[in-house]
């Protein structure tokens, strides 16, 4: 269960983290749920968990491809945001991963590298359980995570983006099996400082993930456009699992 020491509490839940964020093309996103969805030929009737959601944007195209679409997301902040894009085919609830759903899906999207949060292994594999319980007997998850092997080549250690007046000074690093990002910046004479933490998990590690909670892999791409996976230059690790 989350506690207020979890990073992904104190960050996600800041107005904060959606200034530093704000730019964030949805082209991509957009191409990626239409490429997939195709590509699995999902029929209009398919109702999609959107987990850890965010602040909808996965779950409103999805909703506007015509599927029914409930997100989740731990942050308040982000569900009371959504709940002012709900239709009757789009609703949205505050809920951790980590818990079991109460409810089966045709498929479960698990996008934006929203997955490898936690400090413990057996944290990230219950969640894995989790979408394996909470799948109908035809039905398929899409997890969306980062190549971790590209992402540790490109590295940029130090650097700072200014937003709305804002200067977030960035560090990153590769440390304990995470991949960390410090934040610090000073708003209204009060300083700030959070940070993200992401494991470190490469092809084989989330293999052994995948299996240990019972999930099959279907596919496995390493971009939007669904390339076939290359460790050394695709940009993400994309599983389609069941």
């Amino acid at each position: 269960m989350a506690t207020q020491k979890d990073w992904f509490i104190s960050w996600f839940d800041t107005s904060y983290y959606h200034i530093l964020y704000k730019d964030r093309d949805d082209t991509d996103a957009q191409i990626f749920m239409q490429n997939i969805t195709s590509f699995l030929k999902l029929p209009s009737k398919t109702h999609i968990l959107d987990l850890a959601c965010g602040k909808g944007r996965h779950s409103v195209f999805l909703n506007s491809l015509g599927y029914r679409v409930t997100g989740v997301d731990l942050s308040e902040n982000n569900i009371d945001f959504a709940n002012t894009l709900t239709n009757k085919k789009l609703n949205f609830e505050v809920k951790d991963m980590r818990d079991s759903f109460s409810e089966k899906y045709d498929a479960i999207f698990n996008l934006f590298t929203s997955f490898g949060y936690f400090e413990d292994d057996a944290e990230d594999i219950q969640v894995l359980k989790n979408i394996k319980n909470g799948i109908t007997k035809k039905g398929l998850a899409v997890i969306d995570f980062l190549n971790v092997a590209t992402a540790k080549d490109n590295l940029i250690t130090n650097e700072v983006k200014s937003v709305d007046g804002i200067d977030f000074h960035i560090h990153r690093k590769i440390e304990n099996g995470f991949i960390i990002k410090e934040i610090s910046f000073e708003d209204n004479g009060k300083k700030h400082s959070y940070v993200e933490r992401v494991k470190y998990l490469d092809l084989e590690k989330f293999t052994l993930y995948l299996k240990e909670a019972g999930l099959k892999i279907d596919h496995i791409f390493g971009d939007y456009n669904l390339s076939s996976f290359n460790k050394s230059s695709s940009n993400r690790l994309i599983f389609v699992v069941s």
